[in-house]
């Protein structure tokens, strides 16, 4: 049983660490300024974003896209790298 509990422990931890790597990095972008997980700032919520691109093949690269060239979107200085992270882990929501 204590078996079971551990191994359950550390696959949430283990899941649950680049979860709070992307917030971090979203954070440190500048995203929380404007957006909020499930409620709406100046920008639409997280939740709200996943919710419209959900199902769409060229989602991530659509909103790489518009964060990294400012369309729509004020441009971000955020590096492509932490942008696709970002985009990943709002899309998963």
């Amino acid at each position: 049983m204590k078996t079971l509990v551990l191994a359950a422990a550390l696959s949430t931890a283990v899941f649950a660490a680049p979860a709070l790597a992307q917030e971090d990095a979203a954070q440190s972008a500048g995203c929380l300024n404007c957006h909020a997980i499930d409620t709406k700032k100046a920008g639409p919520a997280f939740k709200e974003i996943a919710g419209k691109y959900k199902g769409k093949a060229d989602a991530e690269a659509t909103l790489v896209a518009k964060l990294k060239d400012g369309k729509g979107h004020p441009a971000t200085k955020a590096s492509e790298a932490d942008l696709k992270g970002i985009v990943k882990w709002v899309l998963a929501m």
